[in-house]
């Protein structure tokens, strides 16, 4: 399960949440005692009665009956129990039946939840989306019937982007939207890979929808947004029908739905033909949230292997017998298995601290009353974004093989549970933007388009990390003196390259994305570390905030090498891919 005392140790002492919220004017009334009754209260919830049914609701699945999904046994009493503890609403607006606490504490629910089970975690994860694009840019009468409802849990919503033939590419769109007499509109096609759109949780879904109108330009630029409602207006069974849930990899307590509309009636949100906007008011809370799933299922995965290194016996250690009164060893003797384990920790820890840092940048755009701090904000999380969704879940996915390779032949098996960790993570790499889709992204558009605003940003931020470590931590500052040193080198390089050949920004941006991301938690590190020293010297848990120095000077010293490989890659340009015999991609 999530780790309070780590998740303690970034919100307070790293990140000062509280004094973070008191610059933003928050109520002095969310000091550090009501975070930690909030943390409490949700940790309770979760261990409680979320926990419980991840391994179950795995085996158990989802079925569809009549066009009728059924959730796994204990999903549809544990939603019961969401809605119950008013967590639905926590940071919404209060005129519509939010609490309107800040987004950081959704995202300490969201880290709960998601540890707990993953799966359940998807049903009210799709709804704070919607309710996010549905604040931005719905209308009064939309906020009115379906926010209200949103918030308070008694509804839930999805999002209906991709379709069979388009994948990522939603230009390619084919759903359709005709105009009625009354205003609202008919809405007419098929969409593929919906999770939560269907189930037995709720009695209403909210469907944000991707259509096209008649005559509006083509591609992404002719895409408006609509909501199609389960239950309609007039309380009417509305024609959107589940016609099949996928028999998925993992995340089998989700229901994943191919979703018919059938001339279903729809309203239109904003404008139209300004959709793709804002599904991006959707898609990048979605990404900060699928970031964080990396880091939730590594947590699980690092607390099931780390008890069992300590616990199975298996050969001797190389420098002698350590539990010479058994029959051999612990495992966690062997040097390469304690590797193993280190960055697994090493990178929950880390991305930890990104997630919440990147959510202090939302916290700022959407509470702060100075324009240029919220501009530099702004700038901050469009810049992390990509890296978080891109980076974390990449490291995610090879904590929890780790998990797996530290239980050796245990692992592979059901009854350890490990292996649904594996399969529940490997989506995070795919959904809401491929990997690939997070590296374009980030390169050509977050750092090349912007000229770097964002990445300059954030290497003010090293700076002052690095000027942090200097006297007493002297390694760390030296490793990231390097890389800001390097980095926006790097990153011009890049983009003198592709000025003259733009295949180079696609064959550069994954390895760009790795280094990016390597670079970023080696900040992250500096100040827990930093951060971690200060605590020591006041004599309080020695061996904890001793291990936070460890674990820092153990990602600075083995991980933080790999952006070189990366960098190295990088510049080899885009020859040995693009200019290459085609025969290399047949199987023959």
């Amino acid at each position: 399960m999530a780790s309070l005392k780590d998740m303690r140790f970034i919100i307070h002492d790293v990140l000062d949440t509280e004094g973070h919220l008191a610059s933003l004017g928050v109520d002095a009334s969310c000091d550090r005692a009501f975070i930690d009754a909030v943390l409490d209260e949700a940790f309770k919830f979760t261990d409680g009665e979320l926990k419980p049914l991840n391994a179950s609701g795995d085996r158990e699945g989802c079925t569809l009956k009549d066009g009728v999904v059924t959730t796994p046994a204990g999903f549809r009493e544990a939603y019961r129990g969401y809605i119950a503890g008013g967590w639905a609403g926590l940071v919404g607006p209060t005129e519509y039946g939010g609490q309107a606490l800040p987004p950081t504490f959704g995202l300490m629910l969201e880290e709960l939840i998601c540890t707990a089970n993953m799966a359940f975690a998807m049903y009210p994860g799709l709804s704070r989306g919607c309710m996010h694009a549905l604040i931005a840019h719905g209308s009064e009468a939309q906020k009115q019937h379906f926010l209200t409802r949103l918030l308070t849990g008694e509804w839930t919503g999805t999002m209906c982007l991709t379709e069979p033939h388009a994948g990522s590419d939603v230009g390619l769109a084919r759903t359709k939207a005709e105009p009625r007499a009354d205003g609202t509109w008919s809405i007419t096609g098929t969409k593929i890979f919906i999770s939560a759109g269907e189930h037995d949780l709720s009695d209403n879904i909210v469907h944000l929808v991707l259509a096209r109108t008649e005559g509006a330009p083509a591609g992404t630029r002719g895409i408006s947004m609509f909501v199609v409602p389960k239950i309609d207006l007039d309380g009417s069974r509305n024609s959107v029908v589940c016609g099949a849930i996928e028999e998925k990899m993992g995340i089998h307590g989700n229901a994943t739905c191919v979703l018919n509309f059938d001339a279903a009636h729809g309203y239109l949100v904003g404008e139209e033909n300004a959709g793709m906007k804002y599904m991006f008011t959707m898609m990048n809370t979605a990404r900060l949230g699928v970031g964080l799933q990396g880091v939730c299922l590594a947590q699980r995965g690092f607390e099931a292997s780390s008890g069992y290194a300590r616990e199975r016996l298996q050969m001797r250690s190389l420098t002698g017998p350590k539990a010479p009164d058994k029959p051999a060893d612990p495992i966690l003797v062997h040097p390469d298995v304690r590797r193993m384990l280190m960055a697994q920790r090493a990178f929950i820890e880390g991305g930890r601290a990104l997630c919440y840092y990147a959510n202090q940048c939302v916290d700022i755009l959407e509470m702060g009353a100075d324009a240029e701090r919220r501009q530099r904000a702004g700038e901050l999380l469009d810049f992390l974004t990509p890296i978080v969704k891109g980076f974390l879940t990449e490291w995610g996915f090879t904590s929890v093989n780790e998990a797996v390779q530290i239980f050796g032949g245990h692992g592979f098996i059901r009854e350890t549970g490990v292996e649904q960790y594996v399969r529940d993570s490997r989506i995070t790499l795919i959904y809401e933007g491929t990997t690939q889709i997070q590296g374009l992204d980030l390169l050509a558009r977050k750092v090349m388009m912007t000229q770097g605003k964002g990445l300059t940003h954030f290497i003010g931020e090293m700076q002052q990390a690095a000027a942090e470590c200097r006297a007493e931590l002297p390694e760390l500052a030296t490793t990231l003196e390097v890389i800001i040193a390097e980095w926006p080198a790097l990153s011009m390089q890049i983009g003198a390259k592709a000025m003259a050949n733009p295949d180079e920004v696609g064959a550069a941006s994954v390895d760009y994305l790795f280094y990016s991301g390597y670079a970023v938690l080696a900040t992250m590190w500096a100040r827990m570390a930093v951060t971690a020293r200060r605590r020591l010297a006041e004599g309080v848990d020695d061996a904890y905030f001793a291990a936070k120095i460890d674990l820092a000077r153990y990602y600075h010293a083995r991980i933080v090498p790999k952006m070189a490989g990366h960098k190295a890659a990088m510049l080899t340009g885009s020859d040995n891919l693009m200019q290459v015999n085609d025969a290399v991609f047949t199987a023959d």
